[in-house]
């Protein structure tokens, strides 16, 4: 029997084995540190970073603040860890949180930081604190154990999140920094009185700076408009209250004259919650679609005092403006655009009210 085939096969094997790089590199999850939050802001030049590390223990898992002040973030990181019996690994990291202040100088360093080191998921959600982050970790810790995940439900689809809660992640900033058509939303927390977290609004970010900020209420339409889920949402009037159950937007574009023309619909199917005194079917739909209309005129309003398109307008645009054109979009075209608004409303369960169809028909 020949032997030298079967000795060639396995010396190519032994040496392929040496080739292999294995796993002398691995750190066992029990010697890491896994930060579910990090805020960040600048003072002097200098990064401060705060960690909410959890900790488990016998009678539960508890909440671990740490805080260092360094040159750049991966400085401050890597001090961190080399004073912890563990090494902090961010690839697990859920949220971020920007101090106010830093956002209005600008994201953009840390962002770019962020997404070329590829030690922070692309997919963390951003938020910016409207408050000390010092003051606003000391009050996580005093009203909750678990503060990191309370952190982390408030923006969670499945968990506590509201329609009038922005939801931005970490590449979709980056997006934004490079698009000469979109712009981006951050949510804008603080501590609450009542409860741990209180949502004030979202912040207008142009070219990864904080130029103006918007309500809640104006949060909700530019989620309707970019049709996330508006459901859940409940809308006060004069004569009801309503339920958002479901919600679907229609877009139709146009160059007029070279000035960029936009008609938009957005179509609400409601459920009628509470009325004062006996207001008709049509007299509810008006009042609900009256309130929408101006309250996302005057949002548009300010987005183009502000040349930032955080409702993406301009995607719808770009294979009607020429390609060199398209970086002047939010100086030259989007203050000229006109935007025609329509809101359709449906009531789905009208209980016991009447239109005044209803009563012609008697």
């Amino acid at each position: 029997m020949n032997l030298l085939p079967l000795l060639l096969k396995i010396t190519l094997v032994a040496c392929c084995t040496l080739a292999l790089g294995g796993c002398w590199d691995n750190r066992d999850i029990n010697h890491r540190s896994l930060p579910i939050v990090m805020g960040i802001s600048r003072e002097d030049s200098k990064y401060k970073v705060f960690l909410d590390i959890p900790q488990s223990s016998q009678d539960g898992t508890r909440s671990m603040l740490v805080t260092r002040t360094g040159q750049t973030i991966t400085e401050v990181v890597d001090e961190i860890s080399s004073n912890l019996e563990s090494r902090v690994d961010l690839l697990h990291l859920k949220v971020i949180i920007f101090e106010r202040k830093y956002a209005e100088e600008g994201l953009m360093d840390s962002i770019s930081s962020f997404m070329r080191s590829r030690e922070i998921s692309a997919k963390a959600m951003v938020a910016i604190c409207d408050e000390d982050l010092g003051t606003f970790f000391n009050k996580l810790q005093e009203n909750s154990s678990t503060n990191q995940t309370v952190l982390y439900n408030f923006f969670e689809k499945n968990a506590g999140w509201s329609p009038s809660v922005a939801v931005t992640r970490t590449w979709e900033i980056f997006r934004s920094i490079h698009s000469y058509t979109r712009d981006i939303a951050i949510p804008i927390i603080k501590s609450g009185t009542s409860t741990v977290i209180e949502n004030v609004g979202a912040a207008i970010i142009r070219n990864g700076r904080m130029v103006g900020r918007i309500t809640e209420d104006e949060t909700l339409l530019m989620n309707a408009f970019d049709e996330e889920s508006a459901h859940g949402k409940i809308e006060v009037m004069n004569h009801a209250s309503v339920l958002i159950v479901s919600n679907s937007t229609k877009h139709h574009v146009a160059l007029k004259d070279g000035a960029p023309y936009m008609r938009s619909q957005i179509n609400l199917k409601v459920s009628v919650l509470e009325t004062r005194g006996d207001p008709s079917v049509d007299t509810i739909k008006d009042e609900l679609e009256k309130l929408l209309t101006e309250r996302f005129n005057k949002m548009f309003k300010s987005i183009q005092e502000h040349e930032a398109d955080i409702l993406g307008v301009g995607q719808y645009f770009r294979t009607k403006i020429p390609r060199d054109k398209l970086a002047h979009w939010r100086t030259d075209y989007l203050p000229r655009l006109k935007m025609d608004l329509e809101v359709k409303t449906t009531i789905q369960n009208e209980g016991n009210l009447k239109t005044v169809r209803d009563e012609h028909i008697r």
